[in-house]
């Protein structure tokens, strides 16, 4: 299992998941809100269509 997330600006930003669940779900479980988690595997464009931040 491999996930890389990089803390930047305040947000974390998951840049590789390949957990089965997902840390950014893990992440709003521990209490951060989605307006914090960038899902930066995602290209700009498409993260529009995310619940989650979009940088």
């Amino acid at each position: 299992m491999t996930v890389y997330v990089r803390i930047r600006d305040g947000k974390f930003w998951i840049e590789e998941d390949w957990t089965e669940d997902g840390i950014a779900n893990d992440l709003v479980r521990a209490g951060v809100p989605k307006e914090d988690i960038v899902l930066a595997f995602h290209e700009p464009k498409m993260r529009q269509y995310t619940d989650f931040a979009l940088a």
